[in-house]
């Protein structure tokens, strides 16, 4: 995964007017920490962290960070975005040891038609991301699931990944990554009688006639 660098500025002062001015002169509120790096509030330029996450790595992208003299190889812990415009708001940027193993998401890419599909199956994948560790540089883009031999009724788990050698799974390998299913049956509802007013149900009909009969059989007290 190649290095990408980004240039810093330390930030002064805190609070909603402080951040709201930041963002109106084009920069964003930041903040940089670690093992072996204290938080420190810091802005960046929006644009350029979103060109640099716009490469195959994502937030996964390892981002040579500079404020003033020092500089950090960071990856994105936490980006916020602008409810309604989707605009960067806020990031939180992770300083890595390139010699220590850490944890990550990675997205799965799944490729090829399930053939179950062909039968009336539904591809079902509950799971966009696995959970890895390995050392920051072999951070895989992604993982590859081919669903091409999935029939109906079959599933792939966490466990029957390939992942690049040095890279370890940390999610469930019981979990189903993909499935074919059938489609739910639908349930026919049962018709209900409607009844037109003055009417009166078969079954109650012919108990009040039997009522009526028996009455009728009976001797009549004089």
């Amino acid at each position: 995964m190649a290095d990408n660098t980004l240039s810093a500025v330390s930030r002064e002062g805190t609070g909603k007017s402080v951040t709201r001015k930041l963002r109106a002169s084009g920069r964003i509120p930041a903040v940089v920490y670690g093992k072996r790096r204290e938080p420190q509030s810091i802005q960046v330029d929006p644009a350029a962290l979103e060109k640099l996450l716009r490469g195959s790595g994502g937030l996964n992208t390892l981002i040579d960070l500079t404020v003033g003299s020092r500089t950090d190889t960071v990856l994105v812990k936490e980006l916020q975005r602008h409810p309604v415009r989707g605009a960067f708001w806020h990031v939180d940027f992770y300083q890595v040891d390139l010699t220590e193993k850490i944890t990550v998401d990675i997205p799965l890419h799944f490729v090829g038609k399930a053939k179950g599909v062909e039968f009336g199956g539904i591809l079902d994948h509950p799971l966009r991301e696995i959970e890895v560790e390995c050392l920051p540089r072999a951070i895989p883009e992604f993982v590859e699931v081919d669903v091409s031999g999935l029939d109906v009724g079959d599933s792939i788990h966490v466990s029957d990944l390939r992942l690049p050698e040095g890279v370890e799974v940390m999610t469930d390998g019981q979990l189903p990554v993909a499935s074919v299913v059938l489609p739910a049956a639908e349930v026919e509802e049962t018709p209900v009688e409607t009844l037109v007013e003055g009417e009166t149900p078969a079954a109650e009909g012919e108990a009040q006639e039997g009522a009526d009969a028996d009455d009728a059989a009976k001797p009549k007290a004089e």
